[in-house]
């Protein structure tokens, strides 16, 4: 099953997605063209004034993909999953950082840093996290542009922090609700990195295991707990972790240490999250959000695999779910390159310079090209991304690495914008 396809009206108005045979139809009877090829959607060559069934947009960040899902009441037409570039926008700033200290400590003239005449404006976020919230909103707006969006929701906090820390806080249905459970168990199983927190055996079921005993006054509170196999939590019973861990002063050292150390990805995570809702809302449309217990939950309860974009399926309340599509679009960030006139070696030393001319023959270095080869030592039909060289013959990248394409073969399937796609 394939993802729906995106329909516009003439004057750019979007439509209710259709299925896929129906696109094909309209494009062979010459009544509709292909507008952009990623996410594949096609424009019709008419105005149309039928009412429109609306769509509702569901969102679970992440911090390295983002699951993204388009509903249409409670049938999941489309999918894709965002993977972000943090990583690589980390390692850039890490290697510029290196190099200017290493500059500075030359014996050369140089001006001295200026560390104390920069501000950072309210709300800041690191450029790795401030690219999380904007991609995902560009494909928001993107997604809005393409469909008829009426609603937008969002997995917001990976974990109800204040609630598992003070679990009397209010509410007794909610607090004692199967959802609880879902909250604790998703929030210990990330803090204790899956493994038991005793012996450190992973892959088999782990149990919530209290650290100070309930029987000696040890409370419910998620400082208190911690995950262990079935074997040490039997040996520990009743025990103080103390007296448990007498011989294994280590450990025990390990173990009270991670019990007070923040949950730090899922902080990080939730800052962006709280941003990109903030950004959410600016969109005038709808904005609810839900936990990820609640998400868990919902694809447990669902018996749904978990692929991001059926956890983004899952946000929020949902009685049932008909999932239409299994084909989702692999959107991954790549950027736009660099602004480097001169490539250097790992010494370095210049390696090649970058010519000054983005575009040769009307292509540029990333668009994805159809290149029909006629005659010669490469005759076949290519489809993947251009390099081009100021001579104008260009290397494809499709199953394999093509060189020397000229550019009177090559036919622009998709300008390069910063992502790469696939299914």
């Amino acid at each position: 099953m394939s993802n729906f396809i995106f329909v516009l009206d003439t004057n750019r108005k979007p439509l209710t997605p259709c299925k896929p045979s129906m696109a094909r139809k309209l494009l062979v009877a010459g009544k509709a063209a292909v507008f952009r090829r990623f996410p594949y959607t096609i424009i019709l060559k008419k105005a149309v004034t039928a009412s429109i069934e609306s769509i509702s947009l569901k969102l679970d960040p992440g911090s390295k993909t983002t699951g993204i899902a388009l509903l249409q009441g409670e049938k999941v037409i489309f999918g894709a999953e965002l993977t972000h570039r943090g990583q690589a926008i980390k390692a850039s700033l890490e290697s510029r950082r290196l190099l200017r200290r290493v500059r500075r400590n030359r014996h050369t003239r140089y001006r001295q840093a200026r560390f104390l005449n920069r501000t950072r404006r309210k709300g800041w976020l690191a450029p790795s996290l401030q690219h999380r919230v904007e991609t995902t909103l560009t494909w928001v707006n993107k997604f809005i542009r393409l469909a008829p969006v009426s609603s937008i929701a969002m997995e917001l906090v990976r974990f109800d922090l204040q609630q598992l820390e003070n679990p009397e806080i209010s509410g007794v249905e909610y607090q004692q609700g199967e959802l609880l459970g879902y909250e604790i168990r998703e929030y210990l199983l990330n803090k204790w990195d899956r493994k038991c927190a005793y012996c450190g055996a992973e892959n088999l079921a782990l149990q919530v295991e209290h650290i100070h005993p309930k029987a000696k006054g040890g409370s419910n509170r998620i400082s208190n707990l911690c995950l262990a196999c079935e074997k040490c939590n039997v040996k520990k019973g009743t025990q103080d972790i103390k007296d448990f861990l007498f011989k294994k002063p280590d450990l025990l050292k390990q173990i009270m240490a991670q019990v007070k150390r923040p949950l730090k990805d899922a902080a990080a995570v939730n800052s962006t999250r709280w941003a990109l809702f903030n950004r959410l809302k600016l969109t005038g449309l709808p904005v609810t959000t839900g936990s990820g217990g609640q998400t868990k939950y919902n694809r447990t309860r669902l018996k749904l695999p978990k692929p991001h974009w059926l956890d983004a399926a899952c946000v929020g309340q949902i009685e049932s779910l008909s999932v239409l599509t299994s084909n989702p679009l692999l959107i991954k960030a790549t950027g736009h390159g660099t602004r480097q006139m001169c490539r250097t070696d790992k010494f370095g030393f210049p390696s090649r310079y970058v010519p000054r001319e983005k575009f040769v023959k009307g292509f540029q270095t990333g668009d994805i090209v159809k290149a029909v080869v006629t005659s010669g030592k490469k005759v076949g039909e290519y489809v993947g991304r251009v390099a081009v060289r100021s001579t104008g013959s260009f290397n494809v990248s499709a199953s394999e690495l093509v060189q020397g394409i000229s550019h009177k073969y090559c036919k622009i399937v998709h300008h390069k914008d910063g992502y790469s796609y696939s299914f």
